[in-house]
């Protein structure tokens, strides 16, 4: 007979988060959180309920988040995916997850009526209050974004350029530190 141990280990289940990149002219959307010790941004987004489509997650994610309709906006392409298997702070054991990075488009009118900050709800019951910034994404290189794709994209000819290679580095203990 064998037993199922209490909690997995450490990267023993994937769990699946889209996010996209919506761009508004060279402007990039990112989710600002303070917390007590440290900053950080990440693109809108979350994670895939079990059994739900991944565009369909990402609408609804993008739809909570940024209160954005996609059948509004331009594109929807996947840009990029990262491999996390990283540790982290927390009680639980960190899944893998694999980060499905999409971009948007749209235009300055719609920009306008998106939300400026964003509610993410925690086991408690309380809220971590998110900030929507509109950043140049030229300069998304030295932000603390999650996952850490600033680099890459600070590196795009123009907000349309096309990704050759849509898997950037994996995020280990070797390459990622939470702060």
């Amino acid at each position: 007979m064998t037993s199922t141990p209490a909690t997995p280990a450490p990267f023993s289940r994937i769990k699946i988060r889209t996010g996209a990149l919506v761009f508004c002219g060279d402007d990039v959307a990112l989710i600002r959180r303070d917390r007590a010790d440290s900053t950080h941004y990440t693109p809108p987004g979350g994670n895939v309920e079990d059994g739900e489509d991944l565009v369909a997650a990402l609408g609804r994610e993008l739809a909570e988040e940024l209160g954005l309709d996609i059948a509004l906006a331009e594109g929807g392409d996947l840009m990029w995916v990262v491999d996390q298997r990283v540790t982290r702070p927390g009680p639980t054991p960190p899944p893998r997850k694999l980060h499905l990075i999409y971009r948007f488009h749209i235009s300055p009118g719609l920009r306008e009526t998106l939300a400026g900050q964003e509610l993410d709800e925690l086991p408690d019951g309380s809220h971590e209050v998110g900030v929507i910034e509109w950043i140049d994404y030229h300069k998304t290189a030295e932000l603390p974004i999650f996952p850490p794709i600033g680099p890459a994209l600070a590196a795009l000819t123009d907000p349309h350029a096309a990704v050759t290679n849509a898997a950037l580095d994996a995020v280990t203990d070797a390459t990622y530190t939470w702060v």
